[in-house]
C-alpha cells in the first residue's frame, strides 16, 4: 500500500527544491521526509531521488511519481469533500493572522456556528503569523487560511493552492498627539529615520516590514520595544516610549493622546487574502467561508 505521507513528501520536495525546504513547508524534520520518501521508494521499488552535491535532485521517475502524486492527493481531498455527509464532517479549519480573526472572521465563525446548532458543519480558528498559516495549508493541517503579505515582504503560494484577494490594508504612523510631526496631515518616511518604533516580535511578516521601512534611505529603524500585542504597541505610543508603525485593520479606536497619521508614498500596504488547496475549491463550507470574508 503507498503510504500518502511519502507521496506529499516526494511532492512537498518536487515542489520547494530541496529536503529541507520541503520540511519546513510540511512541518517535519528534514530526516522525516527522507525516511518518508525512502519508504515510498521501498513501496514502489524504484528510486526517486538522487544525489546531487549537497543536495538531491528528483530521478526521471521521481518527477513522473510526483505528478501522478499530485493528482491522487488532490483526488482524496475531493473524494473526501464530496462523500463526507455535512453531519459528520469535521470543523472547517481556519487559520488566521491575530487582526484578522478579530476583524474579518467573526462573521464567519457566527455563521458556522448557527450551522452547528442545525446539525451542520461547525468551524475552528488558529491565530497564527502568514508564513506559518501557508505552510499549515500547504501540509493540509487546516483547510484555509487568512493571510497578507506586503509589498516588501511577498507571500507566494506554493503550486496546488488558490489566492483569493480579500482587501488592501493600509498602515500608519502612530505618535502622541504633541509630537512635533503630529500636526502633519501625512509623513514622509525620511521624516522618521531618527525616530525610536517599537514592533511585534523578530521573524514575523509585519516586523520584516518593518525593518525594510527605510531599505531605500540605507537605514534601519531604531526598533527599543516588541510586543505580540498591537493594543500593546498602541500604548507604548501613549506613554510616549516609541512611535510604531500600524496596519488600520489591526487597530481600534485610538486613545486620547495617540493619533494616527498616514505616509505620504503610501508604500506602507499589506495585501489580505484567503489561500486554500485547489483541490478543495469546490467545497461547500470553504466556498461559504469565503464568500462572507468577501461580504
Amino acid at each position: 500500500m503507498i503510504d500518502q505521507q511519502g507521496l506529499r513528501a516526494l511532492v512537498g520536495v518536487a515542489d520547494h527544491g530541496t529536503v529541507v525546504a520541503a520540511a519546513t513547508a510540511l512541518g517535519y524534520t528534514p530526516s522525516a521526509v527522507s525516511q518518508q520518501v525512502k519508504r515510498l521508494e521501498r513501496d514502489l521499488g524504484t528510486p526517486l531521488l538522487e544525489r546531487h552535491g549537497r543536495g538531491v535532485l528528483l530521478t526521471e521517475r521521481g518527477r513522473t511519481v510526483a505528478v501522478h502524486a499530485r493528482g491522487v492527493l488532490d483526488g482524496l481531498d475531493r473524494l473526501r469533500s464530496d462523500a463526507a455527509d455535512e453531519a459528520l464532517l469535521p470543523p472547517l479549519r481556519i487559520a488566521s493572522f491575530s487582526t484578522a480573526t478579530r476583524g474579518l472572521l467573526p462573521p464567519v465563525l457566527r455563521a458556522f456556528a448557527e450551522r452547528g446548532a442545525a446539525g451542520r458543519q461547525t468551524a475552528t480558528v488558529l491565530s497564527v503569523d502568514p508564513f506559518d498559516a501557508l505552510a499549515l495549508v500547504e501540509r493540509g493541517d487546516v483547510d484555509l487560511a487568512v493571510v497578507h503579505n506586503w509589498d516588501t515582504v511577498p507571500l507566494v503560494p506554493g503550486e496546488g493552492l488558490v489566492s483569493v484577494p480579500l482587501l488592501d490594508d493600509v498602515a500608519d504612523i502612530l505618535l502622541w498627539d504633541d509630537h512635533p510631526l503630529a500636526a502633519r496631515d501625512e509623513l514622509e518616511r525620511a521624516e522618521l529615520v531618527d525616530e525610536l518604533f517599537s514592533s511585534i516580535p523578530r521573524g514575523q511578516i509585519c516586523r520584516i516590514a518593518l525593518e525594510r521601512f527605510f531599505v531605500d534611505l540605507d537605514r534601519m529603524p531604531r526598533i527599543v520595544a516588541e510586543d505580540s500585542d498591537w493594543a500593546s504597541l498602541v500604548e507604548l505610543v501613549r506613554a510616549r516610549v516609541a512611535i510604531c508603525l500600524v496596519p488600520r485593520l489591526g487597530r481600534g479606536p485610538l486613545p486620547l493622546g495617540v493619533v494616527a497619521r498616514p505616509l505620504a508614498d503610501r508604500s506602507q500596504v499589506r495585501r489580505v487574502a484567503v489561500v486554500f488547496r485547489a483541490a478543495r475549491a469546490e467545497s461547500g463550507a470553504i466556498r461559504t467561508a469565503v464568500r462572507l470574508l468577501q461580504e
